[in-house]
């Protein structure tokens, strides 16, 4: 794009940001008429054609796809999430290509790119349920949040129908129903396991997983271009037949689609413009991503989109005589309570049960126990709680030893494993503090001149109970079901590794405690919407993608809906 006059540099709406959040408020705004500028910091991604290992075997991979010792010595950060492989490494962001100050160790994975991390999210589609979101308002930590889930079910379920969600039907308060295509299957063991704790009658459900993976051929996902999941089990390199939810195969084809999106990728966001007579943002600065020459793009709303750290970077680097400490910083809270997922609790075991059965195929979804701790009342010395993936896998081996024919003989007739392998991992909450935050260095810059962040987040002794009652209380359901060889790991891996990033920008009802409203606008410049992780009060337990798209899509429409009253 090429524009050289203030008319050609104007739109209706901005979105910083192309990942699962900005392709949804994308779509809301073209939808509803709006012409829409969207910047991506990232290169150009194009569904399906750039997905270059998408098809390959292992063969076809150096090392087989495995990780050399060069290759992780290169990114020590984003060698740590275990997406980040050769052949998913260009949807990553290189370590040293974008550098931040850890005042506290944190692993903080990009992937900037259009399409962000959509393009490589778990796709846990989990609703929040009231019990998130009076967290907050029940302990005393953080601030209430101003909404509650009657709020947001309506664009849940928007989000659901277009998107595309697998699950059941379960009936449980602590994770709401939703409108779901056809589940995955449980293997013999996982259902084994749920009627285990169906009959402990103490609120500890297993359910399956709901994901964003189509298992139906529905004629509107047909017209959205998308088929259905062949469990191949490579999500991660991009999804050639938009199985798997997708900013690129689903929001912004759709937007397109209308003729009011206009997309910038290489675009990196320096800050918002605020005009101190108008008394709102005018627009954003933005610094091209290959030439280094500044340019300003225009419009009447905002929307940010650039992943929680960026969302809060954006913003604080967003300096006017009216705001000399960052845009909309009136409480002095922005940058502060950022919060996290931990996921530093696993728990393995195996079960020699029902070995007359195997597993088929690389089903895109584990099993989920929902939080049970800490839900109706108060039973614990931790605060909040936790919830957990849960799988049993029994799979084929080979033994190859021969040569030629023989080779090929056991390689086409392999056994299989003597066990099921179980597995689980904790998603608990974190609590969000004051002082776990993020700031501007006040002398160090990236390569585009933007400030670097510095990140100053850690866990505390509340995350170190958690940790130790996962282990417990998992033990214990994994020895009534007859597992053996249990085995406890605490990974002790730096905050920011689930990737769950959230906080600084939070939402509540008072401008003096928090920093957005109930519709996601900044409480002192309501023409700009913040719709990412940032915007989060508290973490819950369920994966937050689902809630970032459901706010996306409701500040969108109200956004709309208030330039259209005149209130804009």
């Amino acid at each position: 794009m090429t524009q050289d006059t203030m008319a050609e540099r104007t739109f209706d709406a901005i979105v910083v940001g192309s990942g699962i959040s900005g392709g949804w408020s994308a779509k809301e705004l073209c939808e509803r008429g709006l012409r829409t500028l969207v910047l991506e910091r990232g290169r150009a991604v194009e569904h399906p054609i750039d997905y270059p290992t998408a098809q390959l075997g292992p063969w076809e991979l150096p090392h087989a796809g495995r990780r050399s010792l060069a290759f992780q010595e290169a990114n020590p950060i984003a060698s740590r999430c275990w997406a980040y492989q050769p052949d998913t490494a260009h949807f990553f962001a290189p370590d040293d290509e974008h550098p931040y100050v850890q005042e506290k160790p944190f692993d903080w994975i990009r992937g900037y790119q259009v399409g962000g991390r959509s393009l490589t999210w778990s796709r846990h589609a989990h609703r929040w349920s009231n019990a998130d979101f009076e967290g907050p308002a029940r302990d005393g930590f953080a601030v209430d949040w101003p909404i509650r889930y009657d709020d947001l079910a309506p664009w849940y379920a928007h989000v659901e129908r277009f998107i595309g969600v697998s699950g059941n039907a379960d009936g449980l308060d602590i994770l709401p129903d939703g409108e779901f295509l056809r589940p995955h299957d449980m293997t013999v063991v996982e259902r084994r396991f749920r009627s285990l704790l169906e009959s402990r009658g103490d609120g500890r459900h297993l359910v399956m997983s709901r994901r964003a993976a189509l298992t139906e051929p529905t004629p509107f996902f047909t017209e959205q271009g998308r088929g259905v999941c062949s469990n191949r089990g490579v999500c991660e390199r991009g999804c050639p037949t938009g199985s798997y939810f997708s900013s690129n195969s689903s929001t912004l084809p759709w937007a397109e689609r209308t003729g009011n999106l206009s997309l910038r990728p290489n675009s990196v966001v320096h800050s918002l413009v605020y005009d101190d007579a108008a008394g709102r943002v005018t627009g954003v600065r933005v610094i091209d991503a290959h030439t280094h020459t500044e340019i300003e793009y225009h419009a009447r709303v905002v929307f940010l989109n650039a992943s929680a750290l960026n969302t809060n970077l954006i913003l604080l680097n967003s300096t006017s005589r009216r705001f000399e400490h960052g845009l909309g910083n009136d409480s002095g809270l922005l940058g502060t309570h950022v919060a996290f997922h931990s996921y530093r609790g696993t728990i393995s075991a195996r079960s020699e049960h029902d070995l007359d059965r195997r597993t088929s195929g690389h089903r895109p979804n584990d099993c989920y126990i929902p939080r049970f701790r800490n839900v109706d009342r108060q039973e614990t010395d931790f605060l909040r709680g936790y919830a957990s993936s849960f799988s049993a896998t029994r799979n084929t081996v080979a033994w190859p030893s021969g040569l030629g024919v023989d080779l090929k003989r056991e390689l086409d007739n392999p056994g299989l494993e003597p066990f099921w392998t179980i597995y689980g991992q904790m998603v608990a909450e974190t609590i969000p503090k004051p002082e776990n935050r993020v700031s501007l260095d006040p002398v160090r810059t990236d390569a585009w001149g933007v400030p670097l962040l510095r990140v100053n987040v850690a866990y505390d002794d509340n995350d170190e109970k958690i940790v130790a009652d996962f282990h417990e209380q998992m033990s214990t359901m994994y020895r009534d079901a007859g597992f053996t060889d249990i085995e406890c790991v605490d990974s002790r891996q730096a905050p920011g590794l689930d990737v769950h990033e959230m906080g600084g920008v939070r939402m509540g009802r008072d401008p003096d405690t928090s920093v957005l409203n109930a519709w996601n606008q900044l409480h002192a410049c309501p023409n700009v919407f913040v719709t990412d992780g940032a915007c989060m009060t508290s973490t819950g337990t369920a994966a937050p993608s689902l809630t970032y798209m459901a706010f996306a899509a409701r500040a969108a429409n109200r956004a709309v809906d208030e330039l259209r009253a005149g209130n804009l």
